[in-house]
């Protein structure tokens, strides 16, 4: 049975995802930049009120994943934030100009986070050569790595994705990017062990005064009067059908 692991963006969507059957949550920030390190606030009250296996994303900005010594300083930081609250594993990667794995960073990381499971994120999906890569990440001791198979979506990027489990060492495959229920069958049938989803859908702003000239975001198309949760509905029907039904006759 492959694992359904639920990308949430609040506590509420983490406790959402985890009534829903959720197996893992990434817990995330900043949804519209593709997910950030989460605030002291909303790490302290995931970790207090969600039972289930949590693994925050160490991002410190959106953008490519080749960071500066600053930026890596605060990495670290987190790392050691969450690792402080006991958080069972952590999201992460960071690459070099050359589009490789920063194995010197990522060795400090695996250090850093002293024995919690780490994952290495969509950053692969950017590697130059993804065998290469996936080598790297064997011998450095990461424990998954989150793909869509350098393709779009995962849907897209299957063949390299069965490629990578065949040829791994050592981490879980995760497929990742536009994983669904009307495509978990593909995935099924491609022997993926774990998925990654956002399960969501955008609901209204309770606010009934709007003001429609003012916009707190640069994004031209931005709807400060939405926002994205956990569709615990639809995290119950992936989980569903993910699990084996058994024949009692």
């Amino acid at each position: 049975m492959a694992l359904l692991e639920i990308c949430c963006y609040s506590l509420e969507c983490a406790m959402t995802a985890e009534q829903a059957g959720a197996d893992r949550i990434e817990l995330c920030a900043a949804p519209a930049q593709g997910g950030l390190t989460p605030s002291p606030g909303m790490l302290r009250r995931v970790r207090e009120s969600v039972s289930i296996p949590v693994h925050p994303i160490i991002r410190p900005r959106g953008g490519d994943f080749c960071y500066t010594d600053e930026e890596f300083a605060v990495m670290l930081e987190d790392i050691a934030f969450v690792r402080e609250l006991g958080y069972p594993g952590l999201v992460t990667g960071v690459l070099n100009e050359e589009g490789e794995v920063d194995s010197a960073r990522m060795q400090k990381i695996i250090y850093a986070a002293n024995g919690m499971a780490v994952t290495f994120h969509r950053a692969f999906d950017m590697c130059a050569n993804p065998l290469k890569a996936l080598d790297e990440l064997s011998d450095l001791g990461v424990a998954r790595i989150l793909t869509s198979g350098q393709q779009p979506t995962a849907e897209q990027g299957l063949s390299l994705l069965r490629e990578l489990k065949a040829h791994s060492r050592a981490p879980i495959i995760m497929a990742g990017a536009g994983v669904r229920l009307s495509n978990l069958s593909a995935f099924i049938a491609g022997g993926v062990d774990e998925l990654h989803s956002s399960a969501g859908k955008h609901v209204a702003s309770p606010m009934r005064y709007r003001n429609a000239n003012v916009s707190m975001s640069s994004g031209a198309h931005a709807d400060e009067y939405s926002r994205y949760v956990v569709d615990g509905e639809m995290v119950a029907a992936m989980k569903a059908a993910l699990t084996p039904t058994r024949n009692f006759s």
